[in-house]
């Protein structure tokens, strides 16, 4: 018999940034009026699950939108500042154009090149790996939703999948999407992660 962790990752509503603007961990408000969408994500999460957020209003806002929909959860959402999104230090606030290498169609830079500043995506990789196996671990048979960003999750599936860093970047993860996965821990053994559904 195992015992299974259902994860559900959101990633958070649209970014309200007009200029287009490289904005990682800078604190940028979420655009929360697409109502239908709301409606419909919400319909999709699980009651009585516990939730986490990532210290950024964006991640919190969209999970108090979401729980307002009548989601009912296991206690308030949990902050987790390892699941943050990639910093990119100096080129935040700043034009794609003016800062980033070119050439790298599937994200702002190869996944082991650190901007001036800030974190590789590699490096992302390394501090979200330990703290989801850790969490898995600790959690009984249960439901846990995310409310992340797009870098986390492509972080979770590279390490679920035992991706390297550089393919992990080749997922494409939308706003207000959900992505499934569940891990398995039998009684004797290796635990094992399986990836239900990615921009569901």
């Amino acid at each position: 018999m195992c015992r299974e962790v259902r994860w559900w990752w959101v990633r958070h509503a649209p970014v309200i940034n007009p200029t287009g603007a490289i904005y990682g961990q800078l604190d940028r408000q979420a655009d929360l009026s697409d109502d239908a969408a709301f409606t419909t994500l919400a319909r999709r999460l699980p009651k009585g699950a516990a939730w986490c957020v990532t210290p950024l209003s964006r991640t919190q806002d969209t999970a108090a939108r979401l729980i307002a929909e009548g989601i009912a959860t296991h206690g308030a959402p949990a902050v987790e500042p390892a699941f943050l999104e990639q910093s990119f230090g100096n080129w935040q606030g700043r034009a794609h154009a003016d800062v980033a290498p070119q050439g790298h169609l599937a994200w702002l830079a190869p996944a082991a090149y650190r901007p001036p500043g800030g974190e590789s995506f590699a490096e992302v990789c390394a501090r979200v790996s330990p703290r989801l196996e850790a969490m898995a671990a600790a959690a009984p048979a249960a439901d846990i939703v995310v409310v992340a960003h797009g870098g986390t999750i492509r972080a979770v599936l590279g390490h679920c999948l035992g991706l390297d860093p550089e393919t992990a970047l080749r997922f494409r993860i939308a706003t207000l999407s959900l992505t499934r996965i569940t891990y398995l821990a039998p009684r004797t053994g290796d635990a094992v992660w399986l990836v239900e559904a990615v921009n569901s």
